[in-house]
């Protein structure tokens, strides 16, 4: 076997049991420093992506601080005011009512009985009342009569002059009949 001339690396204890060119004993903590590089990268990676999403999808925001203005406010929009049009029909006989037209009247009030006055009321007038009874709320103040369809304006308009009421609204919130009067606080209070 041939020898070799002595050098630094002979004098290494043999303790450390590190042969060639690994004789340096490893750092500690260097396990940690790639744990944290990975970490850091994988951050970057789900900021960036979440990011990228945001400017995809309308149903993700995403905003780095600093980066973006904040949005002004949106100004509300007035809405426009009906304008009538349709006369009231005072008088149910002077026109033809529909066949099966009723009206429905509801009592959305904590007192008893104002939907049958309501009732007894239209009905005296005329009106073909269907249904009185109480709504599901009892806290409306205010007395609005409902139409499902445009061509009720009218009828609707005149039943709100008959119970001395100012509102009327076109609205498919009460699919069983063709107009839905509910009596509020201040038809109650009319005694």
């Amino acid at each position: 076997m041939a020898e070799y001339d002595p050098d630094r690396f002979d004098d290494v204890p043999d303790s450390l049991g590190r042969v060639g060119a690994h004789r340096a004993p490893r750092r500690r903590g260097r396990g940690w420093i790639a744990v944290a590089w990975a970490l850091l990268a994988s951050g970057a990676l789900v900021v960036a992506g979440l990011y990228s999403l945001s400017l995809v999808s309308d149903s993700v925001t995403f905003e780095i601080p600093g980066f973006s203005e904040p949005e002004p406010m949106p100004t509300p929009e007035p809405t426009p005011t009906m304008t009538p049009t349709a006369e009231p029909v005072v008088d149910p006989s002077e026109v033809e009512l529909p066949s099966g037209f009723t009206i429905t009247v509801l009592n959305a009030t904590p007192f008893a009985g104002l939907a049958a006055q309501g009732g007894t009321e239209l009905s005296e007038a005329g009106w073909p009342v269907g249904t009185t009874t109480n709504a599901a709320q009892d806290d409306f103040p205010d007395t609005v009569v409902y139409y499902s369809d445009p061509a009720n304006e009218g009828l609707a308009r005149g039943i709100a002059q008959q119970l001395r009421v100012a509102d009327i609204e076109l609205s498919d919130a009460f699919p069983g009949a063709p107009i839905t009067v509910v009596l509020g606080s201040d038809y109650a209070a009319r005694g």
